[in-house]
């Protein structure tokens, strides 16, 4: 069972989103409207800071002074203000169904159920753990380890896309992604995808640094404080058996950054392999509880993971196994239990992990129960009422400029050789590009919803997700299929499917605003969207082919530059201090950077193109570039809570929001927008500053 968590578990966004090209103002440069509306917050901006020293303080540091974190979130900034407002639509939304009469089986009576279900905390109370006796007796009666193998694979949930996730810890020992075959583009097959943990990542049980060693204790604390409430005997004892047993698998585990090398993850391995390869595990048992016995052939992601986790169901005692299933099916069903074990849960993960120290109120948390379970279906509910078929064409027109940005900049890279050239065009004319919705919504007719079991409703809804997944492996292979719901604040560039996803909720103010000055929109959606299409050439994209197939389509001299370069962001971003003590990761976070580097890159580009060839306007005594990369810079507006960073910078492939508004230092142009002087922080000698597309 995945653990229930917002949509800002992860920082901000995997990518992009849109840029709306809109024509050239006709004012002349000289034009100062002093109350236009240009996109951008002269009020948040610190005179007092040099763009040259820090431009993410520059840009944001007198809204910084005085910005508070909401109690119920760890964050805040530009990407919280959007959720919210998609959260208030969606909860309008999901309240207007509950006052309706709508049909019985119907998707609109299944969101208000669903809704309601969550929202009655007396039936809940009354239920207690009577919902997880079912699970619970299944993990009682295992009395070997065939019993063990057959109750583990009886588990297996989909997991999320190994690819541009996050996080990819589950629970469950393993998770299914299913998705076409990384050599084999013309089937979708089974990647087995590690897990068997309950904390965010495996830094939590590894690491020596002194916060995550205290983190670990309190955690033991917790899981014995969680058994002692289910009236579990012995709890202390299990609770260090159990957090024992989940250091282990820890231990066994992949880092994040080998876990993002498809090159590692290319194992495909036969039925018999999995015995041959990882002892332990029944794998027969295991995966025809799985339903996925009729596979010849799956993908182990962490191949070394599957070997030593599936050793430790052979070694481990059985007992403890039972206890760390037990666990995890009450831990992962906590936020739909009983208050005492919600607020125990929230105390651990939210608090302590995290540093928030208030609960969201409950039908926040019901919003983001229903869309993580009805997604589609409210989803469709969503882009009815915001967003009409005249704003996806805009959009949609808006997304066409940004790529032939792109195509155009890839003619002129003197570095890139014709026959890498034309490769990279051709993953350009090739890319699928999704906006607002998806062209095929999900069928909820087999889900059953029922108004008084809250926690029976995910559960189904979990299993019917995992249906669907394994679905795939007997269809043809779908390259439009959505990761993402329309009412969801990201975007998402899907390297095997040569696609991106732009939800609808993500485009508005203040990423985009069709009344704003053209500037702000390049330097704010603008960047996004060039952001999530580079995404298709950095370390993982620029690995597969306009089929989305894993090949080598670069050349020797090509592929060493593009090394070169990518390895010169990695070493500049390892020198960025998150924490005292603390750097980011660049080799981690080297996607996403490239990402960002690329993105706003292409839109500069996209802006200049714009204007026609005319001078940009002066507005508000701001220049169309310095406009441009302020818009930029306060579209990471970001302010965390030390707990949740160290969190992050843990699980994230991003790096903190306030380092991502410096990618501004390896752009010629902002060097001339804003006077920087060698002598200043930011300052990158010419040579120094990292260009790659």
């Amino acid at each position: 069972m995945q653990r229930f968590r917002s949509i800002f578990t992860a920082a901000a966004l995997s990518g992009a989103t849109v840029l709306m090209a809109m024509p050239a103002m006709a004012a002349s440069p000289a034009t100062n409207a002093g109350n236009s509306n240009i996109g951008i917050d002269l009020a948040g901006i610190d005179q007092s800071i040099h763009p040259g020293n820090d431009f993410f303080g520059y840009a944001n540091g007198t809204w910084l002074k005085t910005a508070q974190i909401p109690a119920d979130r760890s964050s805040t900034g530009s990407f919280l203000l959007v959720y919210q407002i998609a959260e208030k639509r969606t909860s309008d939304l999901i309240q207007s169904l509950a006052k309706s009469n709508a049909a019985a089986g119907s998707n609109s009576r299944k969101i208000a159920d669903y809704y309601a279900a969550f929202m009655d905390e007396a039936n809940i109370e009354k239920l207690g753990l009577a919902p997880l006796k079912a699970e619970l007796d299944q993990i009682d009666a295992i009395k070997t380890r065939d019993d063990l193998s057959r109750v583990l694979g009886s588990q297996m949930r989909a997991d999320v896309d190994p690819i541009n996730s996050t996080n990819f810890h589950t629970e469950n020992l393993f998770g299914a992604f299913v998705t076409q075959g990384l050599e084999d583009t013309s089937h979708s097959m089974v990647y087995l995808m590690q897990g068997g943990l309950a904390m965010p990542s495996r830094d939590y049980y590894v690491s020596q640094d002194p916060q995550m060693v205290a983190a670990l204790a309190k955690y033991q604390t917790y899981v014995a404080s969680l058994l002692k409430l289910a009236g579990t005997p012995d709890a202390d004892a299990q609770a260090k058996s159990i957090v024992a047993l989940e250091t282990k698998i820890a231990q066994a585990q992949e880092s994040l950054v080998d876990s993002q090398d498809v090159h590692k993850a290319n194992n495909v391995w036969s039925m018999s392999d999995f015995a041959q390869k990882a002892p332990g595990i029944n794998w027969t048992a295991y995966f025809k509880a799985a339903g996925l016995s009729d596979q010849q052939h799956i993908d182990a992601w962490q191949p070394s993971a599957t070997t030593a986790i599936s050793a430790l169901v052979a070694s481990e005692p059985v007992e403890t196994w039972k206890q760390l299933l037990r666990y995890h099916a009450i831990d992962g069903a906590a936020p739909m239990l009983p208050k005492a074990y919600v607020d125990l849960n929230f105390n651990f993960y939210g608090t302590t992990l995290q540093g928030t120290p208030q609960q969201q109120e409950r039908w926040k948390r019901a919003v983001v129960l229903t869309n993580a379970d009805l997604g589609d279906a409210v989803g469709q509910l969503y882009v009815k009422q915001y967003f009409p078929a005249s704003a996806k064409a805009r959009v949609q027109t808006m997304v066409k400029n940004i790529l032939a940005a792109f195509d155009e900049r890839l003619t002129t890279l003197a570095w890139m050789t014709p026959a890498t050239r034309a490769k990279a065009k051709e993953k350009i004319a090739t890319l699928r590009v999704g906006v607002g919705y998806p062209e095929k919504w999900r069928d909820y007719s087999t889900l059953v919803v029922k108004a008084d079991d809250p926690l029976g409703n995910h559960l189904r809804a979990e299993r019917l997700e995992y249906q669907h997944q394994i679905a795939k492996l007997h269809q043809p292979v779908d390259r439009g299929e959505w990761w993402m719901t329309p009412q969801t604040v990201n975007a998402v560039n899907l390297p095997l499917q040569n696609a991106l996803n732009f939800p609808a909720a993500i485009l508005q103010p203040p990423f985009f605003d069709p009344k704003a000055d053209d500037a702000a929109n390049y330097g704010a959606i603008g960047a996004v969207i060039g952001h999530e299409i580079s995404h298709s050439f950095d370390n993982t994209g620029a690995d597969f082919d306009a089929q989305g197939k894993l090949e080598n389509w670069w050349t020797p001299q090509d592929a060493a530059h593009f090394q070169a370069a990518t390895q010169k962001l990695v070493q500049q971003y390892n020198q960025y201090e998150a924490l005292p003590g603390l750097h980011v990761n660049g080799q981690q976070t080297l996607g996403e950077n490239i990402a960002d580097l690329s993105g706003i890159t292409v839109s500069f580009a996209a802006y200049h193109k714009s204007l026609g060839g005319k001078p940009a306007p002066v507005i508000d005594n701001l220049t169309g570039d310095q406009r441009f990369f302020l818009a930029f810079g306060q579209a990471w507006r970001y302010k965390i809570r030390d707990a949740a960073l160290r969190q992050r910078l843990s699980v994230d492939v991003h790096a903190p929001a306030n380092f991502r508004a410096q990618t501004v230092r390896n752009l010629d142009g902002w060097y001339d927008a804003f006077s920087v002087k060698p002598d200043e922080k930011l300052y990158l000698a010419p040579d120094d500053r990292v260009k790659i597309w």
